[in-house]
């Protein structure tokens, strides 16, 4: 079985749309956007006929900047950057993922996300043999960690349909249009040379 961390992102149900995990996992850890990803993570495992699983842990006391509604920390390299997230999310979803008998769970980073040290190869590959190391039998992976968000949707062939469901918005269950995840949802749309609006 092949599992998937699931955003509700644009990166993850193109990862989902090309790669057809088995199961997608969602992780509501306290983030302002958790019930407008969830949605969107569902319905386009819907369009696509893959099992969607969710799992609640707040986290929230715990953020930094946009995603959390905290003020940005002295350390943060970007507005949204949240202390070790993505090795929260797997861990989380790894131990959701072993329940469920999955052998691999699938991230949807891409090369644009060096900026975070929890969104390069390196991270991935040593997340990948610690969950390996300490359970034996679940493995990390990023697809489309040498693409960048045009090239993910562009290899994945994901219709726009389907994609349309992506919330990505750091602030909110409404997109902002001025936060860096909605401007990336809107330039990568503009570079597609569909509507972005």
């Amino acid at each position: 079985m092949r599992a998937i961390l699931m955003s509700g992102g644009m990166d993850s149900i193109s990862v989902a749309w090309w790669r057809r995990p088995d199961v997608a996992i969602f992780v509501d850890y306290g983030q302002r956007a958790a019930q407008a990803e969830f949605d969107a993570g569902a319905a386009a495992c819907a369009a696509m006929d893959i099992e969607h699983q969710a799992i609640k842990v707040d986290c929230s006391a715990l953020g930094s900047g946009d995603m959390a509604g905290a003020p940005a920390s002295s350390i943060a390299p970007v507005p949204e950057w949240w202390p070790f997230r993505n090795q929260l999310l797997l861990t989380l979803a790894g131990m959701f993922a072993i329940k469920l008998g999955a052998k691999s769970l699938a991230i949807g980073a891409l090369r644009t996300d060096g900026e975070h040290a929890d969104g390069r190869p390196e991270f991935i590959e040593r997340i990948s043999g610690l969950m390996a190391m300490q359970e034996g039998t679940l493995t990390v992976e990023a697809p489309a960690i040498e693409l960048d968000a045009v090239e993910l949707v562009t290899t994945s062939g994901v219709p726009r349909e389907v994609l349309a469901w992506a919330h990505s918005c750091h602030t909110g269950n409404l997109a902002c249009g001025q936060c860096r995840g909605c401007i990336k949802h809107y330039k990568t749309w503009e570079a597609l040379g569909w509507d972005a609006h």
